[in-house]
């Protein structure tokens, strides 16, 4: 974020961060699938997230030489990234910050949550929902935030919100980019979002182009960012629009400080632009020398196989929902009963089916959508979660050692990562500690069981395979790594040992 951040912040925010899932490669390196959302490809656990660019599907087929090339790259590149900042976030989520944008219809809810809110309606649409067939006439109101000039002029960009949507409203966030040479985007759907799913189907828009950049589900990417002086994004901007159900605002214009009559509350919006060097390889941090692990509910994914397979194929592909349920219950927040009484009976953990069914994309078909994900566990009362990037292990440690649980996405192959049993193309894990020596403590969701959960993966491992940008899949195949995605989940209004990791991580 660049404004500054009041230190009991609403960690929204705070949680917003920095590098979200970001896909070095651009265009056709998302064209072929989205990293980390954990559903089954061919011989591996975890649909891929990332293809291999074009015209590097054949690049690798085991020389030496080749290798030896990647590497002398992969340490030029690390040299390169260490001297430069590489990720930017910009949210809001303050009254002040509300004030700052243009209102057309919408007003700032006051209170110890500030949000946004409708006020008067700016009109009626109409909108029919692609997914159901189902037509349906809204009010609105529209936010629009200032232009962030971002300070890392990025090739991909990565919208987080988190909000209130009782039945019968919903939201709508775009983005629109500035790039280098002035040239300006169109306004881009970066998702229609509800966190039920009786009025409308939650949804990406995936294509979206200009010829200059496309909307791949969650990521607004640079269609070719050519590593040295290729195309960027210098500026960018947000808009919110709140939907209601015409009629149903009456008195909505007196808030209770969380949420407004019968509209829509959004209580955080902003995006993270990334320019991430592709790399193979990166750089081996050093270890605290302190051991340190959280209690962190221990939820398989395994268990649900063959569960709702209308939401991701089923419950085998629950990595992403499955780690976010974890982290929700380590905050202490659990779903009401009558939220699962559509689950069938016998089933172990219905909160799992729960958050699958709360954060499916109907149009990605996978509950695999970063964004959703940290939206959905933002309905929580007094938690936010945003998508975000971080550079090293150290900085995941910060977190840590502050109380924060993290959410990885890596993909890799099976003897890449000693222990795993399993290669992926993109799977989702939550790192809830770390040993005397550095080695992660990770509760893995592809597990057999919620007792086997827990497991302890070799740092040096870990790290590369979680904070690459490229790699080799089990066909030789150059790909895209998820260069160190992660969801952050946080109390809305953290402690200052809270705050002060943040900052230290460049979050806050």
């Amino acid at each position: 974020m660049t404004a500054p951040t009041p230190r009991r912040a609403l960690l929204a925010v705070a949680l917003a961060a920095a590098a979200a899932a970001t896909v070095p490669g651009g265009r056709r390196a998302w064209a072929a699938g989205h990293p980390g959302a954990g559903q089954p490809g061919p011989g591996e656990p975890g649909r891929p997230r990332s293809g291999a660019p074009a015209g590097e599907a054949d690049a690798y087929a085991g020389a030496v030489t080749g290798e030896a090339r990647a590497a002398a790259g992969d340490a030029a590149a690390a040299l390169a990234a260490a001297a430069r900042p590489t990720v930017d976030n910009r949210f809001w989520y303050s009254a002040a910050h509300w004030g700052a944008g243009t209102h057309r219809g919408t007003a700032v809810l006051a209170g110890p949550r500030p949000g946004l809110h409708i006020a008067t309606p700016a009109g009626r649409s109409e909108y029919a929902d692609p997914h159901t067939g189902r037509k349906a006439t809204w009010e609105y109101a529209v936010w629009t935030s200032p232009v962030h000039r971002s300070t890392v002029p990025g090739t991909e960009v990565i919208a987080s919100w988190n909000a209130h949507t009782p039945a019968g409203t919903w939201i709508q966030a775009e983005l629109r980019a500035t790039y280098g040479d002035g040239g300006v985007s169109p306004w881009y759907v970066m998702g229609r979002w509800a966190s039920g799913d009786a009025d409308i189907r939650r949804t990406s828009v995936n294509g979206q182009t200009d010829g200059r950049s496309t909307v791949w589900t969650d990521t607004l990417a640079v269609d070719a960012p050519a590593r040295a002086g290729g195309l960027r994004i210098r500026d960018w901007q947000l808009r919110l629009t709140l939907y209601r159900k015409p009629g149903s605002g009456s008195g909505s214009g007196t808030g209770t400080g969380t949420t407004a009559g019968h509209g829509p509350t959004v209580w955080l919006a902003g995006a993270m632009a990334s320019d991430v060097p592709d790399r193979f390889e990166v750089p081996a941090s050093a270890p605290s020398g302190q051991a340190h692990e959280l209690r962190v509910p221990r939820y398989s994914q395994e268990v649900h196989a063959g569960q709702y397979p209308e939401y991701d194929n089923g419950g085998e592909a629950w990595c992403s929902p499955t780690s976010s349920q974890m982290i929700i219950e380590y905050w202490g927040r659990k779903p009401d009963p009558k939220d699962l009484a559509w689950v069938k009976p016998g089933y172990a953990d219905p909160q799992v089916c729960h958050a699958a069914r709360s954060t499916y994309d109907s149009a990605y078909k996978g509950c695999g959508n970063w964004p959703f994900n940290a939206a959905y566990a933002a309905t929580y009362e007094g938690l936010a979660g945003v998508v975000t990037r971080l550079g090293s292990l150290g900085q995941l440690e910060t977190l840590v050692r502050a109380g924060i649980p993290v959410i990885t996405s890596q993909s890799f192959r099976a003897e890449e990562l000693t222990g795993a049993g399993y290669g992926t193309s993109g799977h989702l894990m939550t790192v809830i500690g770390f040993t005397a020596s550095g080695d992660v403590i990770a509760n893995d969701p592809n597990s057999r069981d919620n007792p086997s959960v827990r497991r302890v993966y070799k740092r040096r491992e870990w790290e590369n395979v979680w904070l690459r940008t490229k790699r080799h899949n089990a066909s030789g195949k150059v790909v895209s790594g998820s260069g160190g995605v992660c969801y952050l989940y946080a109390p809305a209004r953290p402690s200052l040992t809270q705050i002060v990791a943040l900052k230290t991580v460049g979050v806050l």
